[in-house]
């Protein structure tokens, strides 16, 4: 098995260029394919440091590539943008495709214990091997120098990774995360499938309550989140995760958006604020 990326497709963008990579992952079992946005560099030997953005539910590593916007600031900032796909695919494990909130297109970013769901483990993916992935093969990108964004499902994995890791990631930023998923409907059914019935395991990969443990966290955390957003109240629960920073004094910038809604028309009207501020916390 090529685990190798290799180049399958490009387009130019702003100066620079966005590029499609297909490679075989050993952590789960199957091919994946990731997007990078190469920033224009007047030398060779520049190199970039790095955002990584998380996608939500049903989306792959085409969306934000596609519909944010996000490479004129990148291009501006000088910030490679990375995308990974959302979850393991293509192992045809049975009930994958029964819904579009669990299994394929939602992997929700955690290693599910749950012996069906074994290849389910896109937070090692994303934390470990794909790190490692880019700095064997891609000289251009400085992976010492990382931050991390993303949308919904991957707001909560982009809140949830950064805690967990902050010593690899100099920023992290949301817009309208799963902020407290062992309290709503998406992250209680896909806890209990990948995890199982322990309460303690859940707890490792929600927000709200990964803060109360790990709140060192010197770089504020920048969370938009739309107003008129239909899973606002019921799903992503920001204000449980403001009241969990304010009981332990992190730096948390929650934007509450009027009328904006779920879509990428939301997210493209304020990527450039979130390049912005990762672009500043890289260059420190």
């Amino acid at each position: 098995m090529e685990t190798k990326p290799t180049e399958i497709g490009s387009s130019k963008m702003f100066g620079g260029y966005n590029k499609r990579y297909k490679h075989f992952s050993p952590t789960l079992g199957c091919s994946m394919t990731f997007h990078i946005y190469f920033p224009p560099s007047s030398s060779p030997s520049h190199k970039f440091p790095i955002l990584y953005w998380l996608s939500g539910l049903t989306c792959t590593d085409e969306n934000f590539i596609i519909k944010s916007g996000a490479q004129r600031a990148a291009s501006a900032e000088g910030v490679a943008l990375i995308a990974p796909d959302t979850s393991t695919g293509g192992l045809n494990v049975e009930g994958e495709a029964d819904s579009w909130d669990f299994g394929v297109g939602a992997g929700f970013y955690l290693n599910a214990t749950q012996q069906k769901w074994k290849n389910w483990r896109m937070y090692d993916y994303v934390v470990k091997e794909l790190p490692k992935l880019l700095s064997e093969n891609f000289p251009q990108l400085d992976t010492s120098k990382a931050s991390i964004s993303g949308h919904s499902m991957g707001g909560h994995g982009a809140l949830t990774i950064y805690l967990k890791n902050l010593d690899k990631y100099k920023s992290a930023s949301a817009f309208a995360p799963i902020a407290n998923p062992i309290n709503c409907p998406w992250g209680q059914k896909v806890f209990t499938n990948y995890l199982g019935n322990d309460k303690a395991a859940w707890e490792e990969y929600d927000a709200t309550c990964l803060i109360k443990k790990f709140h060192n966290v010197s770089a504020t955390i920048l969370i938009d989140q739309g107003e008129d957003d239909k899973f606002l109240h019921d799903q992503l629960l920001p204000h449980k995760f403001e009241e969990a920073c304010r009981s332990v004094n992190v730096p948390l910038l929650l934007r509450l958006q009027p009328g904006y809604d779920h879509s990428y028309f939301f997210i493209s009207t304020f990527i450039d604020d979130h390049i912005r501020h990762h672009a500043q916390a890289l260059k420190l």
